[in-house]
């Protein structure tokens, strides 16, 4: 007589309702059971929940493939044995090195200068009528650059406003050999390490770099 024909998913439908069943009477008992027979309930589950840990950790470590690279099952001739991954790496490194020396011929160290805010470096100038005013203009507070033929915009447009107090066209400069300071005048603002924007304005903090007539000649 044939046997009855079941489902093919039919043991692992089993074991899933057998695994249900276990966890929902643990959880039972976990919450009926009282005093010392809570506390045995409780050390035999930590027992297997550290057990479980272990198998799993173990079945991950086997599954990880090693990191080793394989060794080859032939020998090599010594024309092969000099191509290896690190001269590549060696030489993608040195190339990387030199992009980096060359882009940072002109840098500044950022980390030691400190960084200035938008609400330091600039203050609100609110402007319009009494029953209108709008906040669209600001007021550099900080030291800028101004050229010789600067021309200020109508001051409807304008929105960065450069005070005169705080416009200036010479720096004071100190020769490294003669150890004597001179006051040079400033060509332009090269870069601001602050913000592109502060370069474009001319503002000079701590850190920037601009362009100015060379050293007096040594003697």
């Amino acid at each position: 007589m044939d046997a009855t024909p079941s489902r093919l998913d039919h043991e692992e439908r089993t074991r899933k309702r057998e695994a249900r069943r276990t966890a929902h009477s643990v959880s039972d008992d976990a919450q009926r059971l009282h005093g010392i027979r809570a506390k045995l309930h409780q050390k035999k589950r930590h027992a297997e929940k550290i057990q479980m840990k272990k198998q799993i950790k173990a079945q991950e470590e086997r599954n990880v493939k090693s990191a080793a690279p394989d060794e080859p099952s032939k020998a090599l001739p010594n024309f092969l044995l000099d191509r290896n991954a690190t001269n590549a790496k060696a030489l993608s490194s040195s190339i990387k090195n030199k992009r980096a020396e060359k882009a940072a011929k002109f840098a500044v160290p950022l980390p030691k200068v400190k960084g200035v805010s938008e609400e330091e470096m600039f203050k609100v100038v609110k402007t319009g009528k009494k029953t209108a005013k709008k906040s669209w203009k600001r007021m550099i507070t900080k030291p800028t650059f101004v050229g010789l033929e600067y021309t200020r915009r109508p001051v409807k447009y304008e929105r960065f406003i450069r005070p005169m107090a705080l416009r200036f066209r010479k720096a004071n400069v100190t020769h490294p050999e003669l150890g004597v300071t001179v006051q040079l005048p400033i060509l332009g603002v090269k870069k601001n390490p602050q913000n592109p924007m502060y370069t474009q304005l001319g503002a000079l903090t701590k850190g920037t770099m601009y362009r100015k007539f060379p050293h007096p000649p040594s003697p």
